[in-house]
């Protein structure tokens, strides 16, 4: 376990759609101390982790690879893994969470993309881990249709109070219509029960066509972020925009998010996407970031080793190269600011640890693992 470094918070100033009276940190705000660990180094491309334990979490790769990691000693990678991954651009092993009742049931779940090149997909397994090996694996999961393009696979998993369980599906960028289409999964929200089946009271279970059923929400884009915040009933969502457009939803059942119909964003080659913003029927944005921050990882602290953080969201950027804090008053934004910019990392993803510690994955070929506590003086 090496010290990088404690540092002086930094602060900047980032573009929102928010209330008006939502106001943005700036240089003269509060600063505040933190001390920053690397726990692990030259960890290719580390995507999510899930913690067993206070000393124990699983750890995915991007390229393909699961790995159990044991007081910051990391395993070989774990076997067992779907012979069908498909790693290539965006795609490859991605989020991993606990089933609710894992110390009762041991389960795990993984989303990765499948498949080759012509033809993939993103799917669930859930599965059990015993002396470094996946065993008792499920395929939870397919999201129909399959596309042929290694990118926008959305991949992010959250349980709900109910013990359901949300995945996000991006669009496959080259089939963003598909996204307003329910005969298609995706550019969706996808709501499921614990085994894959679906639930009784999703919203479209009685649509003609069986892939709407389990469709939870339509008209995202390439969902990255996903959270349920029990104490408000609320589930939170940010999401990649195209030029711009980069978004925070609150996801509700049944709703529609409006992609490609609305969006703050352009064309990555400057042209209008579409002429509107706003549309009947479909929701706006909590937060919008123009230019886009390419929003990754999203975490709720809920931990009490930052105090001021309790009830926050926490997003880690690819482009922006840091974290945003997001201060929320229910469930509207009040301030933004801009934390661990002096590193000039990648980040692809935050998870807040047992013990109220915030972890930090470096994107990168030799990527990192960083643990973030309060600096103690002296």
């Amino acid at each position: 376990m090496k010290t990088i470094l404690p540092y002086l918070l930094g602060l900047a100033l980032v573009s929102i759609f928010v209330t008006p009276s939502a106001t943005i940190a700036n240089e003269q705000a509060t600063e505040q101390q933190f001390h920053v660990e690397e726990m692990i180094a030259d960890i290719a491309f580390p995507w999510s982790v899930a913690f067993l334990s206070h000393r124990q979490m699983l750890v995915t790769q991007r390229n393909g690879q699961l790995r159990h990691v044991v007081n910051n000693v990391v395993s070989e990678p774990v076997g067992g893994l779907p012979e069908d991954l498909y790693v290539k651009g965006q795609g490859g092993l991605l989020d991993i969470v606990l089933h609710p009742q894992y110390r009762e049931n041991g389960w795990i779940y993984l989303s990765y993309s499948a498949g080759n090149d012509s033809r993939n997909t993103l799917k669930v397994i859930r599965a059990k881990l015993r002396d470094n090996q996946l065993y008792e694996t499920e395929t939870i999961l397919t999201v129909l249709p399959y596309r042929d393009t290694p990118v926008h696979y959305g991949a992010k998993m959250a349980f709900l109070a109910d013990g359901t369980l949300v995945i996000s599906s991006g669009d496959g960028f080259d089939y963003r219509e598909d996204a307003q289409r329910l005969n298609n999964q995706m550019g969706k929200m996808l709501r499921i029960n614990d085994d894959g089946t679906v639930p009784k009271n999703n919203p479209f279970v009685d649509h003609d066509d069986q892939l709407a059923h389990k469709v939870y929400s339509l008209g995202h884009r390439n969902p990255q972020g996903l959270v349920y915040d029990s104490g408000r009933d609320t589930i939170f969502s940010h999401e990649h925009g195209p030029a711009g457009g980069d978004e925070i939803n609150i996801v509700s059942k049944g709703k529609n998010y409006g992609w490609p119909v609305i969006t703050y964003g352009k064309d990555y080659s400057g042209a209008n996407i579409t002429p509107f913003t706003q549309y009947e029927g479909m929701e706006q944005p909590l937060v919008d970031w123009t230019p886009s921050i390419a929003p990754s990882g999203l975490a709720l602290y809920t931990g009490t080793v930052f105090p001021q953080m309790h009830g926050d969201l926490l997003v880690t950027t690819l482009k922006a190269k840091d974290v945003r804090w997001v201060q929320l008053q229910g469930s509207k934004v009040v301030e933004q600011t801009t934390l661990f910019s002096d590193l000039g990392y990648r980040f692809r993803d935050v998870k807040i640890h047992p013990d109220g510690s915030i972890y930090l994955l470096v994107d990168a070929e030799q990527g990192k693992i960083l643990r973030v506590t309060p600096k103690v003086d002296g």
